[in-house]
C-alpha cells in the first residue's frame, strides 16, 4: 500500500467495495423476493443492485475533486458536506428510479426516495471518509518525496563544501569591532532592512548589505533562500523537520532553527530537483 500510487489503491478499493456490496445486496434482494413468493433471477438481482451502486461512482468523483481542491482539513470537510446536500438527494432519486425499473410497485417516487435517504447518507459518509484517507495518503507520499529530495541535496551540499573551502571572507560588525568571517563558516543570513544579520558558530554580527545583493554573490550550490528574510548554507543544515502547514524547520549545526516557508520550499525543491538529476 505504501508503494502503490494513491489513485491505484483508491480505485482498487472502489472496485472491491462495489463488487462486494452489489453481490451482497443482490443476495439480500433475492431473499426478500423469495419471502414474498416472487421470483428474481441472479442476473436480474446483480444488474439491479450493481446499477444502484454504480450510480455512486460520479459521487465518488465529486468528493475526490472537492478534497483535492480544499484538502482534508476543515475546509475540505465543510465543502464535502455542502456537496452532499445535492449528491444525497440525487443518489436517492437515482436508486428509486432503478428500483421502479426492476420491481415496479405503487409506492410514490417521493416516498421511495425518503426510504432510500438513510442508506444514501451512510454511503456518502463512507465515501467522504475514504476520500479523506486518500488525501492524507497522497500528502504523506508527497512529503516523504520532498524530504528525501532535500536530504539528498543537503548531503550533496556538504560534499561540495568539504573539499573546497573558500578563502572569501566577509567583514562583519560584532559589537564595536569588525572581524573577518569566512563565507563557508556562515550558517545562515537574516535580513534586517539595509543590514544582514550573519550567524556563524553560535555567534552573530551585522553586515551592511541587502539579502538580495548578498544572495547574488554567493555560491548557489551551497546557499539557498529559505524565506524572504533568510538565506541558509545547506552544508550546515543537520536536520529538516516537516511542519503541518507544508513548511520545513531546518536545524542548523549550531542549534539554530530556520523555518523554510512553503513558497520558498517549492522553489528550493525545483532547484534541487534539477541539481539532483545532473551527473
Amino acid at each position: 500500500m505504501k508503494a502503490a500510487p494513491t489513485a491505484a489503491w483508491v480505485w482498487a478499493f472502489t472496485a472491491y467495495s462495489w463488487t462486494v456490496t452489489s453481490v451482497n445486496a443482490a443476495w439480500f434482494a433475492r431473499r426478500l423476493a423469495a419471502g414474498r413468493g416472487e421470483s428474481l433471477s441472479v442476473a436480474a438481482s446483480l444488474l439491479w443492485q450493481g446499477g444502484i451502486y454504480a450510480a455512486w461512482l460520479p459521487a465518488a468523483g465529486i468528493v475526490w475533486l472537492v478534497l483535492r481542491r480544499f484538502e482534508a482539513g476543515a475546509r475540505g470537510i465543510a465543502a464535502s458536506f455542502a456537496a452532499g446536500l445535492a449528491v444525497v438527494p440525487l443518489e436517492a432519486l437515482a436508486a428509486s428510479l432503478i428500483d421502479r425499473a426492476f420491481v415496479g410497485g405503487e409506492t410514490a417516487l417521493g416516498a421511495r426516495m425518503l426510504e432510500r435517504t438513510p442508506v444514501c447518507l451512510l454511503l456518502y459518509s463512507a465515501i467522504v471518509a475514504v476520500g479523506l484517507a486518500a488525501v492524507h495518503h497522497r500528502r504523506a507520499r508527497e512529503a516523504r518525496a520532498r524530504n528525501a529530495m532535500l536530504e539528498a541535496a543537503l548531503a550533496q551540499a556538504r560534499a561540495v563544501a568539504a573539499p573546497a573551502e573558500t578563502a572569501e571572507r566577509l567583514m562583519v560588525m560584532s559589537g564595536a569591532r569588525r572581524i573577518p568571517i569566512e563565507v563557508s563558516a556562515v550558517e545562515w543570513f537574516g535580513g534586517a532592512d539595509n543590514y544582514v544579520v550573519v550567524h556563524w558558530a553560535g555567534r552573530e554580527g551585522l553586515l551592511r548589505a541587502t539579502l538580495q545583493s548578498l544572495e547574488a554573490r554567493l555560491d548557489p550550490r551551497l546557499f539557498a533562500r529559505a524565506h524572504r528574510s533568510s538565506l541558509v548554507n545547506l552544508a550546515h543544515v543537520r536536520e529538516a523537520r516537516p511542519l503541518s502547514d507544508g513548511s520545513w524547520r531546518l536545524a542548523m549545526a549550531s542549534g539554530d532553527e530556520v523555518v523554510t516557508s512553503r513558497t520558498y520550499r517549492d522553489a528550493l525543491l525545483e532547484r534541487l530537483g534539477g541539481r539532483a538529476s545532473s551527473p
